[in-house]
This record gives C-alpha cells, sequence and structure tokens, in this order.
C-alpha cells in the first residue's frame, strides 16, 4: 500500500466535504482509501505550533507523500523534509512567499494549487459596496497569527478604497473571545459593513461568525461558500472542493511516480459568488438584480 500524510494547519476534519473531494481527487487519480492507499491524518486544531512535530512525524513513517493544506502546514512540511515529495493547497502565491522557485518550474521536492484566497480581498470589496452603495465605513476582520493573509488582505482593500469615500478600520481577532469583542467594538463605531479576511481560524468559527453579524444586523462578506452555508450574507472565493479534487488527483500522480519539480503548481480557475437570500431579508436587505443575476448560487 502506497502511504499519504496530511499535517493541516486547521482542523480540516470539520471540512468533510474538502476531505470528501481530496479523496475523489485521488480516486479519479486510480487510489481508493482501502484499497490500494492509506491515508494518515495529523491535525494541527489551528496550533500553527504544533505542525513542525506533526510533520516530522510523517517523515518519520516515511510516508510516500505529504499533502499540507495552507502555508503553515506546507513550510512545515517542506522545513522537515528536502526529499519526500509535497503538495500544497496555498492561500497565497507561492512564489511569492518562498515556497517553489516558480509556477512552471518548481523546483525542489513541492508542488501544489495556489486558490487566491487574500489576493480576492479587493473583489470582495467590490461586491460588498455593489450590495451597499451607502456604504462609507468597512470593518475587516484579521487573524495576526495568520500573517501573510492579513498583510496581503489590508493591503488590497486600502487599496481599494484609496481615493474613494471608504473609511477601513482592521480588528485582530485570535479566540473566540476576540470575535465577541470586535462585534462589541462594531456597536461602539458603527461601521456600515464587515468584511472577513481569510483563515482557517475563521472558517472554523463561521457559525459564531454568521450568527453575530445576524444579531448585530451587519452585513458581511466572506471568503468561502461555507459561510452562507452556515447562515452568513454572501461569500466570494474559489470553489474549495475543486481545490481540494486537484489536491487529490496531484498527490495521486505522484504515488504514481511523478516527481513534484514535473508539475506546474496549478492555479485556481472556478470561483464563486453565493448569496442567501434568506439573511438578505433577515438584514432588510434588497440584493440588486444584477448581483442576483452575477451569483453562482443564491440560497433561499
Amino acid at each position: 500500500m502506497a502511504a499519504r500524510g496530511a499535517c493541516p494547519a486547521s482542523a480540516a476534519r470539520d471540512n468533510p466535504d474538502r476531505l470528501r473531494a481530496f479523496r475523489q481527487g485521488l480516486k479519479e487519480a486510480g487510489f481508493e482509501k482501502g484499497e490500494n492507499v492509506a491515508i494518515v491524518y495529523r491535525w494541527a486544531e489551528n496550533q500553527v505550533d504544533r505542525l513542525p512535530t506533526l510533520a516530522a512525524d510523517l517523515v518519520s513513517r516515511r510516508v510516500a507523500v505529504i499533502s499540507a493544506t495552507g502555508l503553515p502546514a506546507a513550510f512545515a512540511a517542506k522545513a522537515a523534509t528536502v526529499t519526500l515529495p509535497i503538495v500544497f493547497v496555498a492561500p497565497e502565491d507561492p512564489v511569492k512567499v518562498g515556497l517553489v522557485a516558480s509556477l512552471a518550474h518548481p523546483q525542489g521536492n513541492l508542488t501544489g494549487i495556489n486558490f487566491f484566497a487574500s489576493e480576492l480581498a479587493a473583489k470582495r470589496l467590490e461586491f460588498l459596496l455593489e450590495l451597499l452603495p451607502e456604504a462609507t465605513r468597512v470593518a475587516v476582520l484579521v487573524e495576526p497569527g495568520n500573517s501573510e493573509s492579513t498583510a496581503s488582505t489590508l493591503r488590497d482593500v486600502e487599496a481599494a478604497a484609496r481615493g474613494t469615500r471608504l473609511r477601513i478600520q482592521a480588528f485582530n481577532t485570535s479566540s473566540s473571545s476576540d470575535i465577541d469583542a470586535a462585534f462589541a467594538g462594531f456597536v461602539r463605531e458603527r461601521p456600515d459593513a464587515l468584511l472577513v479576511a481569510s483563515s482557517p481560524f475563521f472558517t472554523d468559527r463561521r457559525i459564531q461568525l454568521a450568527l453575530l453579524a445576524a444579531v448585530h444586523r451587519l452585513p458581511a462578506i466572506y471568503p468561502w461558500r461555507e459561510f452562507v452555508e452556515a447562515g452568513g450574507l454572501i461569500s466570494y472565493g474559489a470553489n474549495l472542493r475543486d481545490t481540494y479534487r486537484q489536491l487529490g488527483v496531484y498527490t495521486g500522480r505522484i504515488l504514481k511516480g511523478a516527481k513534484p519539480a514535473d508539475l506546474p503548481v496549478v492555479q485556481s480557475t472556478k470561483f464563486e459568488l453565493v448569496i442567501s437570500h434568506q439573511t438578505a431579508k433577515i438584514l432588510n436587505l434588497t440584493v440588486p438584480p444584477t448581483l442576483l443575476a452575477t451569483a453562482d448560487e443564491v440560497i433561499e
């Protein structure tokens, strides 16, 4: 049996659709769990400092390939081995952050998929303003521990707001109590809308975020459809189910003998705008027909 190890930075077990998509990709590549491949999972539960130990454990088990979800997991795996193949899913440009030498020719023992998380922050702001054309103050919820995403999100949002009437205010959160405190701050600051940055931390707390936004009647845009499925208003981002399917396909190709250096980094091409009509009604918002027509899915 070939073996595959995963050392995700988030509690990916809370996203069963993504794991199913990963296994579907493996199946497309000719590998079925329990038949000709064994999958060894390692969960960091959003505790990034655990990742080096988890990665080292996978290397010591001599797995055939490590599939790493997120930049911290990818860097931990990269630090743990220069020989074992690593396939990653990364929310940022992997060349810019130093994971690979180039997209077309990754070199070394890493390749993977870039799903453009924080790079879409300006586009999310655009959709938010289409929904709320009179908005002048937008709060941005970020996680300082996710430094690359935080820096990229704030840079792009502030650049998009420059020269306009918009005022951007960032709120740092690293725990559930921080999120509660941020929403208490919104009562004082009275922003017109909220933009939630891309972060596994926020994804794991999507129900809390959607509930607080509804209670405080604050329109919010999120990076992934899971937030809207949890009761959020609107999301825009890559189709992560397809991203994880691609992760499985690439993992399977390496199990068949391909080398990471010969597999170009894949860039996501499927993006989706998802809107909850029900949440809009709760917030007493009328979604413009043009935005509804643009949406890939409207949840009634």
